[in-house]
């Protein structure tokens, strides 16, 4: 095998899409920081038992782990940051009320999201600790929007769901650890002919509620049906209670929202509402976030929590591909006032590319402007 082959799934970035990346990832920071977020940076490896506290078991299967050659421990290798930015404010922080923090660093997984997904992402993120209300889940949702819109993404659709239901209408069931996983596996392929073999030993009112949580998605009116469908349990209804006015809000600000009852992202870590943000004609999510206020708990500090994250090598393929203002070509000389008038260009923001002068001719091609002298001062001309 040659020596210059990468790992399937992983790929090198190059000058033009690093330079889109690049500038994003400075945007979404940059916003995140006025809304209040201060920036951390989490260790890229973690002892296992710490990186993987309140996740389950799919974040589990998801990381590379090895031995400390210093602890003789085991450490994993990070796939999704969130976890760490809880471990910070519960432990690190450890601040009474509200803690912003945001967050952007290379996730390593060992199975791909999809057929041309990457292993390793960029992961940007922004999480909110310490209010339980739904101001905090309207904030996180509204930042991630705000950072798809900096990408070009400016129709996304909102799928709202929340965990709380599924665990309303399972409440209750007598069955046993196995048959419970098969039916949260058939919800989560919204499989109804599964369902309808794994629930024969439900009663009539746990079966129907069952067989209906894959019909319910839809625009906000689906809420309205589940009120009517779904059990009458306090859980559920609070969850429906938040969805119609998380709804409300987007679609005030013209954002296009749907509702997925049955969606069984993150079952065992979110404990809320959920949420993927979706870009025109891009199949896979390009944001996604959510409540996760049992997690603190893990790291022996219960706390309310809810943020978001998204990929942003993936996001900036969906960027404008705005071409970069032209570099100015200029050459290494020692004329008299030439550093000068290069250190006053990069200073206002443009680059400036030196090269020997019997290299300068060669190069016009890739340039498209040139610093010269004239009238003894140093002058940028456009090459065409």
């Amino acid at each position: 095998m040659s020596n210059w082959r990468l790992p399937e799934y992983f790929s090198d970035v190059l000058p033009r899409e690093a330079a889109i990346i690049e500038h994003l990832r400075r945007a979404c920071l940059d916003t995140a920081q006025r809304h209040g977020y201060a920036l951390v940076m989490p260790p890229l490896l973690e002892f296992v038992d710490s990186l993987l506290s309140g996740t389950g078991q799919d974040l589990d299967l998801q990381t590379f782990k090895l031995v400390d050659q210093l602890s003789g421990r085991a450490l994993g290798l990070r796939a999704d940051m969130t976890p760490q930015a809880a471990r910070i404010d519960a432990h690190l922080l450890n601040q009474d009320g509200v803690t912003r923090v945001c967050y952007c660093g290379s996730a390593v997984r060992t199975h791909p999201e999809g057929v041309h997904a990457s292993r390793e992402i960029l992961q940007f993120g922004a999480e909110l600790y310490g209010h339980s209300g739904l101001e905090a889940d309207l904030e996180v949702q509204q930042l991630s929007m705000a950072c798809l819109r900096l990408a070009g993404v400016h129709h996304a659709a909102l799928d709202l769901a929340d965990n709380r239901i599924v665990r309303g209408v399972l409440s209750g069931l007598l069955l046993g650890p196995q048959d419970m996983e098969a039916i949260l596996d058939a919800l989560a392929s919204k499989d109804a002919g599964e369902l309808r073999v794994l629930t024969r030993a439900c009663t009539a009112q746990q079966r129907e509620a069952i067989l209906v949580l894959p019909e319910l998605y839809g625009d906000a009116q689906v809420l309205q049906e589940a009120r009517r469908v779904l059990p009458q349990h306090a859980l559920i209804q609070r969850a429906l209670d938040d969805l119609s006015t998380l709804a409300q809000h987007h679609q005030q600000q013209g954002v296009t929202v749907q509702i997925d009852l049955a969606d069984m992202r993150g079952y065992r870590y979110h404990s809320g509402v959920i949420f993927s943000a979706y870009a025109p004609g891009y199949a896979n999510a390009v944001a996604r976030g959510g409540r996760y206020d049992e997690v603190g708990a893990s790291f022996g500090r219960p706390r309310a929590a809810t943020g978001f994250s998204m990929d942003l090598r993936e996001v900036a393929g969906l960027a404008d591909a705005t071409p970069p203002r032209a570099a100015i070509l200029a050459e290494w000389s020692d004329a008299a006032g030439l550093s000068q008038a290069v250190a006053n260009l990069r200073l206002r923001g443009e680059t400036v590319v030196q090269l020997p002068l019997n290299q300068i001719e060669l190069a016009r091609a890739s340039y498209g402007r040139r610093l010269v002298l004239r009238n003894a001062t140093w002058q940028v001309e456009d090459l065409a």
